[in-house]
């Protein structure tokens, strides 16, 4: 099977950022599961679990007229934040799906 490789990246910040993520904070999720950041930085638990039930689908192949095949912005629950994420696929990989859960 294939799936690709995700980066989760902070588009734009339209409030005030009350976690203290600043624009281009990243993390990326590749492998399947392997969810990385860079080294020092951090990512609001609240913002990722905003996004976390898009990331299986965005990892996969979707139909042409799916929603989640155009769209790729997802926002924070944070009303004072209002923190907007971009979900950007990397790239292609080829994985054995015996070797997965």
């Amino acid at each position: 099977m294939e799936l690709y490789d995700l980066r989760v990246r902070v588009d734009r910040i339209e409030g005030r950022s009350v976690c203290g993520m600043r624009v281009g904070d990243f993390f990326e999720l590749t492998e399947s599961a392997h969810l990385t950041l860079p080294e020092g930085r951090h990512f609001c638990v609240y913002a990722l679990a905003a996004v976390l039930p898009f990331l299986a689908a965005k990892q996969r192949d979707l139909a042409a007229g799916d929603w989640l095949a155009r769209d790729a912005l997802f926002a924070c629950p944070d009303p004072e934040e209002r923190l907007i994420m971009r979900v950007e696929r990397t790239a292609r990989r080829r994985m054995n799906s015996a070797d997965l859960t």
